[in-house]
């Protein structure tokens, strides 16, 4: 069997996580890797066997050994790659967001309807094991008809002032907040119709980011449910973990109730510090990372190679970044949004 062969554009944290999935699955590898620093991008290349290195993405496409990309560069700097991409005939991998405007929105899913490119944005909550029993639950009646939900995800100040050179260019809505959108989506299976937000901006900007450190926001879903999301990244470091990440589904026979961050199944206490190793996200088992980030990645990877659908989809990401500009133009106007596909 021919592997897809996949060309990486962006080496950052997430970009090194497609660079091992691809280089590590049997029915796939890394061929190329490109970054406008030439030195990460190389290191990357080395690191994961990749043959070819670019610091201009154009010039990758244009490699007819490259079967698919992956797009991982920062959240507002997805739509020049992705148009490149499709207009070179590749299938294409997008970290979430799919972009961050409207106009963006609409140039990508242009280009990607009439390339008719395999399309997937990596919305990797989908294959989180608590959610998708829950989602299972859910499509067979298990807790009757929804009523509410609360979401919220967070993240450590880490990630904002250490991690993210570039958060003053983003939102934690883009960076979190779609992955919350999405996953409410997932659960719910049901589409937002009008969101209703409160941002509050004071920690961040006096740490030098100017960005709003938090979201408050009720959503309200075509079918009725109503759910309530929480998205900031102004959690301590001295948080166990790097994020927080809490659900809450109620049904007219029943609930869930999840903990996917600060859960018990191991914790571990040091001299200097305690906290809970991740059993869900992305665990080392012999060798090889295992958890749900690396397996919506595989799951693209496996529909290439049976041509097969993806499961998350370009309509898919052009909903979540369309409920995230309500959410926004709430927070800025402080009135109820309705979103408009």
């Amino acid at each position: 069997m021919e592997k897809v062969r996949f060309g990486l554009i962006g080496t950052g944290t997430w970009g090194n996580v497609h660079a091992e999935t691809y280089s590590t699955h049997h029915r796939a590898m890394l061929a190329a890797v490109c970054d406008l620093n030439e030195a990460r991008a190389r290191k990357t290349a080395d690191q994961w066997g990749a043959r070819r290195v670019y610091t201009d993405y154009r010039e990758m496409l244009r490699d007819p050994d490259i079967d698919a990309v992956a797009v991982a560069t920062p959240d507002f700097a997805h739509r020049e790659a992705i148009v490149a991409a499709a207009r070179a005939g590749k299938h294409i991998i997008v970290e979430k967001p799919l972009a961050t405007t409207r106009q963006d929105l609409d140039q990508i899913a242009e280009a990607v309807t009439k390339a008719g490119v395999t399309f997937m944005v990596d919305f990797h909550c989908r294959w989180c094991p608590p959610l998708v029993v829950a989602r299972n639950d859910i499509e067979n009646g298990v807790i009757g008809e929804i009523v509410s939900a609360y979401l919220r995800l967070n993240n450590t100040l880490y990630v904002p002032l250490k991690m993210l050179s570039w958060s003053g260019k983003s939102s934690i809505l883009w960076f979190l907040g779609s992955h919350t959108i999405d996953a409410l989506r997932f659960l719910l299976r049901d589409e937002v119709v009008r969101v209703y937000s409160v941002s509050r901006s004071s920690v961040l900007r006096g740490k030098g980011v100017d960005v709003p450190d938090i979201y408050q926001t009720i959503l309200e879903f075509a079918g009725g449910p109503v759910a309530t999301i929480e998205n900031h990244w102004i959690m301590p470091n001295t948080s166990p973990g790097y994020n927080d990440f809490k659900v809450s589904v109620v049904g007219s026979k029943g609930m869930f109730n999840m903990d996917l961050t600060h859960n018990q199944l191991i914790e571990r206490y040091l001299e200097g510090q305690c906290d809970r190793p991740d059993v869900l996200d992305g665990p080392l088992i012999r060798d090889r990372h295992v958890g749900f980030v690396y397996e919506s990645i595989r799951h693209f990877v496996d529909c290439l190679a049976d041509d097969k659908p993806v499961a998350a989809t370009l309509d898919d990401g052009v909903r979540v970044s369309t409920v995230i500009l309500a959410i926004m133009e709430s927070a800025s106007n402080r009135e109820p949004v309705k979103v408009i596909y």
